[in-house]
C-alpha cells in the first residue's frame, strides 16, 4: 500500500500517523492538530508521551492497553531521530495489529535511525507528514497568506512580502507576528502596519536600504543605512537584502514568457514577477551586471575580506543607486 502523504494543514487522526521532518515548528502544528481532533471526538482520551531514544521496552504496550474505563488513548512518541533499539522493536511490533481505541503519532525528525520503521508506516498506508523548512521566500510567502486565510483576514500582497522580509528568518516568529497582525487588525493589513509593528528589525532594515538603492535614491538609501549601522545593525543581512533583490531582478530580466508562467518557472509569486519586470525597465544590462558585481565583492568583504566592511556597503549602495536609469 502506498504512502498517505498529508500536509500538516489537513493531517488526519489515525491509528498511527507519522510526523517526519527537521521543522520543529510544523511537526509541532501537525501534532496540536492531531490532539485537537482526538480531544474533539473524546474529551476524556488519556494522553501519554514517550521518548524513543530512552524508551524502556514494554512502555508502548502497557500506554496503548485497553483501561477499565475504555477511554480513547493518545500516546505521542517523540524523539524517534534516536530511537533505541527497544522502541524499534515494540513499534514494529505494534504495527501489525494497532489497538482500535488508540492514536499512535511518531515524531521524527530526520536521518536515516530507525528507516525500517518509517518505511512499515509508509507502506502500511497511515499518514505521513513531512515538515521541512521553509527555506525560500515563495514557501514563506505562501505560509503567510494560508495562516490569514485560515483565518478568515486580509492581508496585502506587498504586505506579505514586508512581513517576510521583516521576521522570516525564523518560521516559529513568522507565524507568532501573523497572529499579532491577526488579532489586532481590524481591517485588511497594509505595509504600514507591518512596518509599525516590526520594522524596526534588523531584516526589515536591511530590506529599506534595498528598496531604497533600487529606485535610484542613494541619499534615502544612504541615510537608512547609516541610521541603521549606527544603531548596532550588522552589515551582513543588508548586504544579503542587496543580494536577494537583484537576484530577483536578474532572473526576471533573462526570463521568457508571461507573469503567471515565470512565476511558475523561477518559484515566484506572480505579483513579484511583475513588479520586477516594471523595476527591470530602469536598468540597463551593464548597470545590473555592475551592480551584482559589487554586491558579491561587499559580500566577501563584510565577510571578512575588508578591514572596512561599512566602507564596503556604502560603495556597493551607492553603485546600485547610481546604476539605476532616471525616467
Amino acid at each position: 500500500m502506498a504512502a498517505n502523504t498529508a500536509t500538516w494543514r489537513d493531517v488526519t487522526a489515525a491509528a498511527v500517523v507519522l510526523v517526519g521532518g527537521p521543522e520543529d515548528y510544523l511537526g509541532s502544528r501537525a501534532m496540536d492538530r492531531i490532539r485537537g481532533q482526538v480531544r474533539e471526538a473524546a474529551p476524556d482520551v488519556e494522553v501519554s508521551r514517550l521518548n524513543a531514544a530512552i524508551y524502556t521496552p514494554g512502555a508502548l504496550e502497557m500506554n496503548v492497553s485497553p483501561s477499565l474505563f475504555g477511554e480513547q488513548k493518545l500516546i505521542e512518541a517523540e524523539g524517534l531521530e534516536a530511537m533505541n533499539d527497544a522502541f524499534l522493536v515494540d513499534a514494529l511490533k505494534y504495527l501489525e495489529r494497532p489497538e482500535p481505541d488508540a492514536v499512535l503519532v511518531l515524531r521524527h525528525g530526520g536521518g536515516v535511525r530507525g528507516k525500517k520503521l518509517l518505511d512499515a508506516v509508509k507502506a502500511g498506508g497511515w499518514p505521513v507528514v513531512d515538515c521541512q523548512p521553509l527555506k525560500k521566500d515563495a514557501d514563506k510567502v505562501a505560509f503567510v497568506a494560508s495562516e490569514f486565510k485560515a483565518a478568515a483576514r486580509r492581508i496585502n500582497p506587498d504586505a506579505v512580502q514586508a512581513l517576510v522580509n521583516a521576521v522570516g528568518a525564523h518560521l516559529a516568529e513568522l507565524a507568532a507576528a501573523c497572529s499579532q497582525l491577526i488579532a489586532d487588525a481590524t481591517t485588511a493589513v497594509d505595509v504600514e502596519m507591518v512596518d509599525r509593528y516590526y520594522g524596526g528589525r534588523v531584516e526589515a532594515t536591511g530590506f529599506k536600504v534595498a528598496d531604497a538603492a533600487m529606485a535610484g535614491n542613494a541619499p534615502l538609501a544612504l541615510s537608512t543605512l547609516r541610521h541603521a549601522l549606527a544603531t548596532g545593525a550588522d552589515p551582513v543581512p543588508i548586504v544579503a537584502a542587496l543580494a536577494s533583490k537583484l537576484r530577483g531582478l536578474a532572473k526576471v530580466a533573462g526570463a521568457q514568457g508571461s507573469s503567471s508562467q515565470i512565476a511558475k518557472q523561477l518559484g515566484m509569486q506572480p505579483w513579484l514577477v511583475e513588479q520586477a519586470q516594471r523595476d527591470v525597465r530602469r536598468w540597463t544590462p551593464e548597470g545590473l551586471v555592475r551592480s551584482i558585481q559589487v554586491t558579491a565583492e561587499a559580500d566577501a568583504q563584510v565577510k571578512g575580506l575588508s578591514r572596512d566592511p561599512v566602507y564596503a556597503v556604502e560603495h556597493a549602495v551607492t553603485v546600485i543607486a547610481t546604476s539605476v536609469r532616471r525616467s
